[in-house]
């Protein structure tokens, strides 16, 4: 007769899960470095940003197998330089005031943006936002989701996930697209994953797909499976576009966002609790 097949995963299955602790205080730090060339009607613009922020997950509670943390931003440096025009450069913690640009980032700094629970396989279970901004930069979800069931070396899985677009009329549209997931190595208890982003919705205007590209993930993840925690994610973007406004028109997109799990004893208490709790 046929083996039955067990519940408990082989060898190289790997059974993904998130694990928190109330009170524990995660801080990862963000570094997003980009460069976007257009050219529309014989005008050429370049625009370079380069940020570094440390984002802190404030663990609340840990029950009933879900999870509930606030995602506060504790600090950001920023660059941005377009065109001909000056560079401009803040810092949270100059105690200058920021550039215009940078203004809406600048009130969110130290505030909880959101109010998060998830359960063990980083689904979102229930999120409540606090006015902070919700744009994404092509980072997704702040957790990954995992399947349910053990996932095996070599083994996918995707997740969808909607990216709301501008149409040359002006109407937002939504475009479907699936995250699909691939477990490459495990290696002394940490997976690598690999990420890519798959447009299901079809993309006719180049305009949209301007858009689209510099919110897709192509890149990697590294995740702790016995401390159920993200160690690292590096995602990087190289796209061109050519005809998204007008005939001659071109946009180059390159750009690469690291974050990276800092547990680093003094960089928690620089980064230390929220002054602001809501």
């Amino acid at each position: 007769a046929p083996k039955a097949k067990s519940a408990t995963p082989s060898e190289d299955e790997f059974v993904l899960r998130y694990q928190m602790q109330p009170g524990e205080t995660l801080i990862y730090e963000v570094t997003h470095v980009g460069k976007t060339k257009t050219r529309v009607s014989g005008e050429e613009e370049t625009s370079n940003f380069h940020t570094v922020s440390h984002r802190r997950f404030d663990v609340n509670s840990s029950e009933d197998e879900k999870f509930t943390f606030d995602h506060v931003i504790a600090h950001v440096e920023m660059t941005q330089q377009t065109g001909d025009a000056d560079e401009l450069r803040w810092d949270s913690e100059s105690g200058e005031e920021a550039p215009s640009m940078f203004k809406q980032v600048a009130s969110q700094i130290g505030e909880t943006l959101a109010t998060i629970q998830i359960n063990p396989r980083g689904q979102q279970v229930e999120r409540e936002d606090f006015g902070g901004s919700k744009a994404n930069l092509g980072m997704g979800e702040l957790t990954l989701a995992f399947p349910d069931e053990p996932v095996s070396l070599g083994g996918s899985w995707s997740i969808p996930r909607e990216i709301k677009v501008r149409t040359p009329e002006g109407e937002v549209k939504e475009i479907k697209i699936q995250e699909r997931y691939t477990l490459k190595t495990v290696k002394t208890g940490v997976a690598t994953i690999e990420v890519r982003s798959e447009p299901i919705t079809p993309i006719f205007e180049e305009s949209i797909k301007a858009q689209v590209v510099q919110q897709l993930s192509d890149g990697k993840i590294r995740f702790d499976i016995d401390a159920g925690q993200m160690l690292s994610k590096e995602l990087s973007w190289d796209e061109t576009v050519v005809g998204f406004q007008g005939a001659n028109s071109l946009m180059e997109y390159r750009a690469r966002m690291t974050e990276r799990l800092v547990n680093d004893e003094s960089e928690v208490a620089l980064f230390g609790p929220a002054s602001s709790r809501r």
